[in-house]
């Protein structure tokens, strides 16, 4: 029988007569309770697995095993093979879990093992290889020990082989992937938190860069997609984008992820001073505010993880506000709005969509059918700002499982710009409030949201210098620019929180490049669906 042919049988699963039918059109393997000899119709207790989402298949060995019940009096000697497979729990966990079929006859095993094997195997996308970064430092030191306790044992299940270098420095990661072979892999994967996830990112992208000669200093250069996939087994302190790219920060889950070869595109945005790159930024880019937090958390690293709640407080009641101009070019090409309360999931139809526009509108320009950035309409915001936030995704986590803004999409090649005006304590504390709730955090009069391409920002000091940016600042249309009255607390400049480090350089420029990196995940599931092992 070849394996384009529907296989079904009545076998034993826990005891229990079975029917079980594999349909490789469909790739889905089911089961169903069939008390009589013949295979009747699933009824609702019937358990399903796609092809796609099982690990793999083994022979059982049943050498030891009891079979002295009266329901297995009728196998002189039972066969059985047993499936490794994705288990759905609550909260988007995944779980590996395991059914045993036997059969009563040896060849009739063979068959079954025979045939979903040859499925597997035309599962191309899984990986084989994997070079594996584990920071033994981040979170609360834990990265190792989670790696060898919950993830090696399900990569060695599906005989997946790993090089594991446990980084020794900053930026060990990123100089690793610059120096070695990295074609030999099929992935990535970083142990550790989204400081660790930056390290691999940068050393990912920036190799890619130098291998296809592209200038990463160029604000405008067209960047290159990296082959490589990368998998991240959260073990640090929030690991925002894990939680935003599956929606849970749990090692089994996504390990089980990287085993089936899960992939899912995602946004990376270029951020530049002066024609030179600063970092790339994939989560948030904060400025006042959270670049305040992140600037004054890093002078108090011998607290540990509280020195971050310390310093929110202290900025909260510092409430510092920032004078400058914010030019940006509005992302036509997406076919979603940041207050469309619709957010990114599995299959997303926005990232698909707004990607296939993007290429479409660059195609047009190439072509000149088309304006290109040079006479594009900029809108310009002038004033003074208590935070300024790029999102290119949800950056949900427990503490805000909304995240900044809920219905940021991964993949649809734009920015959600977040504005907040000057406004007084007690409303700035209404706002952040939102974002543990399920509240509207842009439904305030001092807060203004963009979906943008690119973007730049001058601190007022600086726009009184003739600058590259300023010049190009006063060339922009629609200008919204508005007299607000001074804040009792204005200071000069404040920094650049990018995922987590600080930019110290406040006028920057950033450009987002569409689905420049893939991971080994398939974004956030709509209805998690619960199953029970049979």
């Amino acid at each position: 029988m070849g394996a384009a042919e529907p296989l079904r049988s009545v076998l034993w699963v826990k005891q229990q007569r079975c029917a079980v039918s594999l349909d490789p059109a469909r790739a889905l393997l089911r089961w169903w309770r069939s008390p009589g000899p013949e295979a009747g119709a699933p009824g609702a207790d019937a358990c399903s697995v796609p092809i796609s989402e099982i690990i793999t298949v083994e022979e059982t060995d049943i050498n030891g095993k009891h079979y002295t019940s009266g329901k297995w009096q009728k196998m002189e000697k039972p066969y059985a093979f047993t499936v490794h497979r994705v288990r759905r729990a609550r909260r988007h966990r995944w779980r590996w879990a395991q059914v045993t079929f036997w059969c009563p006859e040896e060849q009739l095993c063979h068959l079954w093992l025979q045939t979903l094997k040859e499925l597997l195997e035309k599962l191309t996308s899984r990986p084989k290889h994997l070079l594996v970064f584990i920071n033994p430092f981040g979170g609360k030191g834990q990265g190792k020990r989670i790696y060898e306790r919950k993830v090696a044992p399900l990569f060695t299940l599906a005989s997946i082989t790993t090089e594991i270098i446990v980084t020794e420095h900053a930026n060990h990661a990123k100089e690793s992937l610059y120096e070695l072979n990295i074609d030999k892999y099929d992935g990535v994967v970083c142990v550790g938190g989204d400081g660790m996830f930056s390290e691999v990112l940068h050393g990912l992208v920036g190799r890619t860069q130098r291998d296809a000669g592209v200038d990463q200093d160029q604000p405008r250069a067209a960047l290159v997609p990296s082959p490589l996939r990368i998998g991240i087994i959260p073990a640090g302190s929030t690991d925002c984008v894990c939680y935003s790219t599956v929606g849970t920060n749990d090692a089994e889950t996504s390990a089980l992820h990287i085993v089936v070869g899960d992939s899912l595109a995602m946004d990376v945005s270029s951020v530049h001073h002066n024609s030179t790159l600063l970092r790339y930024s994939v989560s948030l880019l904060g400025y006042g505010f959270y670049g305040d937090i992140i600037k004054d958390s890093e002078r108090k690293r011998w607290m540990g993880l509280v020195r971050y709640d310390f310093s929110g407080l202290k900025t909260f009641l510092s409430h510092h506000c920032y004078e400058g101009t914010v030019s940006f070019l509005p992302a036509q090409h997406t076919v979603g709005s940041p207050r469309d309360r619709k957010p990114c999931r599995a299959g997303c139809f926005v990232c698909r969509q707004s990607k296939q526009q993007l290429e479409a509108e660059q195609r047009r320009s190439l072509y000149g059918l088309e304006s290109t950035e040079e006479v594009e309409e900029w809108k310009v915001v002038c004033g003074q700002f208590l935070a300024i936030n790029a999102t290119n995704m949800s950056c949900a986590c427990p503490r805000s499982p909304q995240g900044l803004s809920p219905a940021a999409h991964l993949g649809d090649g734009s920015s959600d710009l977040i504005l907040i005006r000057k406004c007084s304590r007690f409303n700035f504390l209404r706002f952040l409030v939102r974002h543990t709730n399920q509240g509207d955090q842009f439904d305030f009069t001092f807060v203004e949201v963009y979906r943008v391409k690119k973007f730049q920002f001058v601190p007022k000091p600086a726009e009184d210098e003739d600058g590259s940016v300023r010049g190009r600042g006063k060339k922009r249309l629609g200008q919204l620019c508005s007299d607000r009255p001074p804040c009792c607390c204005a200071v000069s400049s404040s920094a650049w929180n990018c995922d987590g480090e600080v930019l110290s350089s406040p006028a920057i420029e950033v450009r987002v490049h569409c689905q420049l990196v893939r991971l080994f995940a398939r974004g956030i599931e709509e209805n998690s669906k619960q199953e029970s092992q049979r």
